[in-house]
């Protein structure tokens, strides 16, 4: 198997001959938000098998980039995803997206691999728009590995219950602006995840992409360090769990033991 990264939250993950994309987003700029590192992923990761949208927020659940895909394309988004976003509706209806809704605990097959949703600790509205809430999800890719992207999430008690065994962890290790607010993991908190699901591989992913216009000078080791700090917190925490920070377009096979 194979994990590309193309920055923020949007990896490509190829496993049993199956391409998962997650969260895509093909911008150079979204709202006050500008990418500042790494070039615009070309057009070949918009290709995917089975895509999955981990929660409503801009960032993760983009239309445009969306667009992007071919048609017919597989589309997991958690369930009240297309009653919540007026955009993914038309979107899925003008590139005739299959799109499949799930709830934390459900799953779907897609060609070779099986797809479980698992909970995430997370607000889960497409802000700014209102109270409508459907719950942000991660995902379990599971075939040649057991793959768990995180989308967004806090750190919570029954994370490994969740999650259950996995080989490969896309964790995310800091975001787009000087402050976390609640519902994200840091270096430090990130590591103490990959501590928690004993992972052979974990991969760096949602930080050191996208950054607010005006605010280069405020704070910005949030946007530089999180990879290389969850690195060495990961080496203290859990020495025995195999970091891949990569560069944005860079790809990895992670070794799974069977």
């Amino acid at each position: 198997m194979e994990v590309t990264w193309w920055g923020h939250a949007t990896v490509t993950v190829e496993d049993s001959g199956v391409r998962v994309l997650t969260d895509p987003l093909f911008v150079r700029r979204l709202g006050h938000l500008r990418r500042r590192r790494g070039p615009l992923p070309p057009p070949e990761a918009a290709r995917a098998d089975v895509v999955l949208v981990s929660h409503l927020h801009a960032d993760h659940l983009h239309p445009a980039s969306l667009a992007r895909l071919a048609p017919g394309t597989r589309l997991v988004v958690p369930r009240g995803a297309r009653a919540a976003v007026p955009a993914l509706r038309r979107v899925a209806v003008a590139r005739e997206l299959r799109v499949t809704e799930l709830r934390a605990g459900e799953e779907c097959r897609a060609g070779a691999v099986t797809v479980r949703a698992v909970r995430a600790a997370h607000d889960g509205r497409r802000l700014p728009y209102g109270p409508r809430r459907v719950p942000a999800l991660g995902y379990v890719v599971h075939g040649t590995a057991r793959t768990y992207f995180a989308g967004d999430t806090a750190l919570f008690e029954e994370l490994t219950d969740e999650v259950g065994p996995c080989d490969v962890a896309l964790l995310p290790v800091g975001g787009w602006g000087p402050f976390l607010g609640p519902g994200h993991l840091d270096a430090r908190r990130a590591a103490q995840a990959a501590a928690r699901l004993a992972p052979s591989s974990v991969v760096p992913v949602h930080y050191g992409t996208y950054w607010p216009i005006g605010l280069d000078a405020v704070r910005p080791h949030e946007f530089h360090a999180p990879g290389v700090e969850f690195e060495r917190q990961v080496g203290l925490m859990a020495p025995e769990v195999t970091v891949h920070r990569l560069e944005h377009g860079a790809s990895v096979r992670p070794e799974v033991e069977r």
